[in-house]
């Protein structure tokens, strides 16, 4: 359930003041308890703004010195209620940081791919041109691909030619047996 700006100010004051609000309908007493504690405490770390639940985008940056403190020995909790964001959604930004490195904090584009894939998109950029010393190590780096490529193609042939004559040393050998067999019945 979401509650708006001035349920959340009016509960928070009323536990001040030792008094509970009227749990809402499909809330168990308990858990409503809880969220107006948490409500307290972020109240307390990061102001009474901080309960105005606005869609903040968060930078990759902004995020990567969050997950930080939490590696650091910080705990979830802590480090979300100083900021103002369900703990939650810290844990989770920790668990991609952990899985994918920084570049899980990246936001991803969500929705559908478009239909047509020649329009125009709005707001992209394109990647920063290399500098010299880049651009260097990207050619150094796709001529050792190709090396690696090359390699790999070449003991792919010399093991296929292993498997061949193998195969031809079988079947002769084969032969040779079964002509032998063939004179031991005919003496």
């Amino acid at each position: 359930m979401r509650y708006g700006y001035e349920y959340k100010r009016k509960a928070v004051e009323l536990f001040r003041q030792g008094l509970w609000p009227d749990t809402p309908d499909g809330t168990s007493t308990a858990h409503f308890h809880d969220l107006i504690k948490k409500w307290v405490q972020i109240e307390d770390s990061c102001g009474p703004d901080a309960l105005n639940h606005k869609y903040r985008n968060w930078t990759p940056e902004e995020r990567y010195e969050l997950v930080a403190r939490v590696l650091a020995g910080e705990s979830n909790r802590s480090v979300a209620f100083s900021v103002g964001i369900n703990d939650g959604q810290l844990s989770n930004w920790v668990r991609k940081y952990k899985i994918y490195g920084y570049n899980g904090l990246i936001s991803n584009k969500k929705g559908r791919k478009s239909r047509n894939p020649d329009m125009k998109k709005v707001g992209t950029r394109k990647p920063p041109k290399p500098n010299e010393s880049e651009y260097e190590e990207l050619i150094r780096l796709r001529a050792e691909n190709e090396l690696m490529r090359a390699e790999i193609e070449v003991i792919k042939k010399e093991i296929a030619l292993r498997e061949e004559k193998e195969a031809a040393r079988l079947k002769a050998k084969k032969q040779q047996s079964s002509k032998n067999s063939e004179k031991k019945d005919t003496n």
